[in-house]
């Protein structure tokens, strides 16, 4: 195995572990050498790989996201109504866990991912990015609302939703 394996391997592990203990107690009560025993590593490959537990969880949904995009990018079909299906169904596909993220008072991680994928960026104009803001901010209070009332709605009575609000 060569170390980019050996990397991803650990990472697999603690944060399988990491979701694991998450199920049963608040994030500030797992310690470090929990989830490295949990994961079957040493702790040093916790800090070789992290510098914090939230860093875990940030790196899986974007993880997450990355996946959907690159599997949305291949579907044939590309509109503002397939991208928010397509949306409201990943997050239903992972509902256990955006819903242990809502429990534990986490999904504010959320916030940070769609930031990172469709928030402003220095390069945009000025409009661009507070257009992006808005964007960003609005989905992550659309889908907040949506997780703390358990995901009721389908993905497609969503993208409804919140294509009539629009």
């Amino acid at each position: 195995m060569d170390n980019r394996e050996k990397t991803t391997y650990v990472k697999k592990h603690l944060t399988a572990a990491l979701l694991k203990l998450l199920a049963e107690k608040e994030l500030r009560s797992i310690s470090v050498s929990e989830i490295a025993a949990a994961a079957g590593v040493h702790r040093v490959s916790y800090y070789r790989n992290y510098s914090g537990k939230e860093e875990i969880l940030r790196e899986y949904i974007l993880q997450l996201f990355g996946e959907w995009t690159s599997a949305y990018d291949r579907q044939p079909q590309h509109s503002d109504d397939a991208l928010c299906v397509a949306l409201f169904a990943h997050l239903n596909e992972y509902r256990g866990f955006y819903l242990l993220l809502s429990r534990r008072g986490l999904l504010y991680l959320l916030k940070d991912a769609l930031n990172t994928i469709c928030g402003p960026k220095p390069e945009q104009s000025n409009l661009g990015a507070y257009t992006a803001a808005f964007i960003s901010s609005g989905l992550y209070g659309w889908i907040g609302e949506w997780v703390a009332r358990g995901m009721q709605e389908s993905a497609s009575e969503m993208a409804a939703l919140l294509k009539a609000r629009l």
